[in-house]
């Protein structure tokens, strides 16, 4: 009875915790309804818009970005939910394999970024150009640029100039639109102690003026030199932040695996087993 007793607890053995599998389970579960979310959100911002103006403005469309990620997150946390579930080695090295890349190409990202500050900074330039020549066909884009005027002061790429390059600002004086010579509201420097009543229209005929006196009514610098300065005075709250983004890939891949190995130490538990079935003195 003690051999028989001894043999079925043997045989009941197992080296899967069930703690570490469903707490990747769950861990990958989170994000894979954020991931759902996400595009949701990006496919609804598609589809109430006009596909005409999305199309021109397709590379720095916010929504396309957003779906993107989320489908790519989408996939990547349903190998994790899958393969911790079912005990799936090929779907848990697919979940691995995926975070390290993504691990590593940001890590490689943020060091050429250091490295080659200049050149990151003229691909940054190019795509707020990009974004201002395609300011009015885009809502979400729109909004975008005005929040990120607003919130840091700035006016255009480079200068408060930048704005000729959208077709409805553009300073030329064959331009027969209203905004002709303009800026955005969100260029514009708010006085709310004076001011009661916000004048949406302050930005109008800006770039006509010198650079001190339209410095009077708005932002003039532009958001390069702003968004670069913001960098250097923050990098430890952005180093913060980016190490808050790597926690959850590390964790994701600690445990997928963790769980890798033991399920392979599982599977050779059970050839063992499998081959000294048939002798009488197991």
């Amino acid at each position: 009875l003690a051999l028989r007793g001894a043999t079925g607890s043997h045989k009941d053995f197992t080296f899967v915790s069930s703690v570490v599998k469903y707490l990747l389970f769950f861990f990958n579960f989170i994000f894979w309804v954020i991931s759902l979310v996400m595009v949701a959100v990006g496919v609804y911002a598609r589809t109430v818009k006009h596909a005409e103006a999305t199309l021109a403005s397709l590379s720095v469309d916010p929504a396309v970005m957003l779906m993107v990620v989320g489908v790519l997150m989408f996939l990547i946390t349903f190998c994790g939910c899958v393969g911790s579930l079912r005990e799936n080695i090929c779907l848990l090295q697919t979940f691995c394999i995926s975070l390290v890349v993504i691990f590593i190409i940001q890590l490689a990202a943020g060091i050429l970024g250091f490295i080659f500050s200049n050149k990151a900074r003229q691909k940054v330039t190019e795509v707020i150009n990009d974004a201002v020549v395609h300011y009015r066909d885009d809502v979400d884009l729109q909004n975008l640029i005005d929040f990120g005027q607003e919130e840091f002061g700035c006016c255009g790429a480079a200068t408060y100039l930048d704005w000729s390059n959208n077709i409805y600002f553009d300073c030329n004086q064959s331009n027969p639109s209203r905004e002709r010579c303009s800026v955005p509201f969100s260029c514009c420097i708010r006085f709310l102690s004076v001011q009661s009543v916000v004048n949406t229209m302050c930005g109008q005929g800006m770039q006509e003026r010198e650079f001190g006196e339209a410095g009077k009514k708005i932002h003039t610098n532009g958001c390069i030199d702003v968004l670069v300065d913001f960098i250097h005075s923050n990098m430890f709250i952005l180093g913060g932040i980016a190490l808050g983004l790597a926690i959850p890939e590390l964790v994701g891949m600690f445990l997928s695996q963790l769980l890798i190995n033991q399920i392979k130490d599982q599977i050779e538990l059970q050839q063992y087993n499998l081959k000294h079935s048939s002798d009488p003195w197991s």
